[in-house]
């Protein structure tokens, strides 16, 4: 509808100041014309806009123009509740702002929106840790916070998966991500993409100096590169299985993400055989917990590797 059109735009120029038309278009998802029309409709309606014309210039409002939030719709109303997710915001230090902004928002909300609102924070709980993660060391996100919003450089301590040691880096922040419970800082080391787990940082230290991000590259573009490598990461090790009806549906929760190809919903026969995508022997260890439940039967490096981490296990208990 071009009322919500007209009111993004709004939005928009009074949270960004000079924008380009162009990339209100973009955000819009209408043409430049499409804009300078809604332009002329929020001056016609008494709102400060003007255009600057230039290479430099864009669409902005007059300093010091600020409109209420007066124009959500129901739906809008709701999912700004649902976004008080447990866990980020805490990480951050911000729980107590974040109530006292959806205070504000709910004061800010038309009448009949608030009960609604108010029934969806209570209604809708978002946990974003996985089942039997397991306790997570605690993460002091303090430091690479100030380095990402004060773009500045990151001097870190920091263990890799595997390494016996920290190592040092001195890395430039693109920004923080959480995924699935856990934080991420997302960095170039050395001008190269990298992700650090916050939970294996040592020590961070913020540098006087500038951060060196690569031209027009924002933390969305790294982080789409990043996940991709770690989702397609090359599969060396193809192991042939198979799993016991009884506890089939266990084993897809636990194992379906490294299936070669999509599973039988439900096991037809007593014994159902699939094939899994490993990088290296050691990432088979988790499959000795289905006991005898799953078998490996191919290939015989994985048989072999299987049963003396079991022979070794069997031991402590002799």
């Amino acid at each position: 509808m071009k009322s919500d059109r007209l009111l993004s735009l709004l939005l928009l120029l009074q949270t960004r100041g000079l924008v380009p038309a162009s990339e209100l278009a973009e955000r819009l998802d209408v043409s430049v014309r499409t804009i300078y029309r809604d332009v002329e409709a929020l001056s016609a309606a008494g709102v400060p806009v003007y255009a600057e014309r230039g290479r430099h210039g864009g669409i902005a409002l007059l300093p010091g123009y600020r409109t209420d939030v007066t124009g959500l719709t129901a739906d809008e109303s709701r999912a700004l509740f649902v976004l008080a997710a447990q866990g980020a915001h805490t990480a951050l230090g911000l729980d107590a702002a974040l109530g006292s902004a959806l205070r504000k928002v709910m004061a800010a909300l038309p009448a009949p929106h608030r009960p609604a609102a108010e029934l969806t924070s209570r209604r809708i709980l978002v946990d974003p840790d996985r089942w039997m993660s397991g306790p997570r060391a605690e993460v002091d996100l303090d430091v690479l916070d100030r380095g990402v919003f004060s773009d500045r450089r990151l001097a870190l301590t920091y263990r890799s998966s595997g390494a016996p040691a920290p190592k040092a880096y001195t890395v430039d922040p693109y920004g923080l991500v959480v995924k699935a419970g856990v934080w991420y800082l997302v960095a170039d080391h050395e001008a190269e993409p990298r992700l650090f787990r916050a939970d294996r940082v040592h020590r961070a230290e913020l540098l006087d100096e500038p951060v060196r991000r690569r031209p027009g590259v924002e933390l969305a573009d790294v982080w789409d590169l990043l996940r991709t490598r770690v989702e397609r990461r090359p599969a060396e090790l193809t192991v042939t299985a198979r799993v016991h009806r009884d506890r089939y549906d266990r084993f897809l929760r636990l194992h379906g993400d490294r299936l070669t190809a999509p599973p039988p919903a439900r096991a037809a026969e007593e014994w159902t055989t699939v094939e899994l995508a490993f990088a290296e022997l050691g990432e088979l260890r988790p499959l000795l917990a289905m006991g005898a439940s799953l078998e490996v039967l191919a290939p015989p490096a994985a048989r072999a590797y299987l049963a003396e981490v079991a022979r070794e296990t069997a031991a402590l208990y002799r």
